[in-house]
């Protein structure tokens, strides 16, 4: 029952942590006047550890549902970025922006506010969340089946 019931709430946490990081991480961009790539690592790693939160998970599922939140966790914060950075000084609302911005536009400011670095922070974080989980597993002893 204990892992049943720390894999809700894992799965609970979870888009919390998604977007609640996200929204931290526009903050520290917006403060800044950064792209702040760096935190996709620190993401990627507060990902991981709401994962912990259910031990219940395969280290496979574990490494495919923590690169797949990474990537929406680094879409999100870009897209907030960009869409806040646009919109705000045409007039726009926070929370106007982020819906008028389209996915061409996003892509083609993403590709002129990234360079090279940033795109290195996002592999590095994509890389951690993704092999953590197979890493750690081999550490941990097989569960035995009582």
């Amino acid at each position: 029952m204990p892992s049943t019931r720390s894999a809700w709430l894992a799965g609970f946490l979870l888009p919390l942590v998604i977007f609640g990081f996200a929204a931290l991480w526009t903050l520290a961009a917006l403060y800044s006047e950064r792209q702040c790539s760096f935190m996709a690592i620190v993401g990627a790693v507060d990902v991981l550890w709401v994962l912990g939160l259910a031990p219940s998970l395969r280290p496979g599922l574990r490494a495919v549902v923590a690169l797949a939140s990474t990537t929406v966790l680094v879409a999100l914060a870009n897209w907030s970025i960009i869409a806040i950075n646009v919109g705000v000084p045409l007039g726009s609302g926070t929370i106007e922006a982020l819906g008028k911005l389209g996915p061409h536009h996003a892509w083609t400011l993403a590709g002129l506010a990234n360079d090279w670095r940033d795109a290195v922070w996002v592999v590095l974080a994509l890389a951690v969340a993704g092999g953590w989980p197979l890493v750690s597993a081999r550490r941990r002893p097989a569960p035995s089946a009582h």
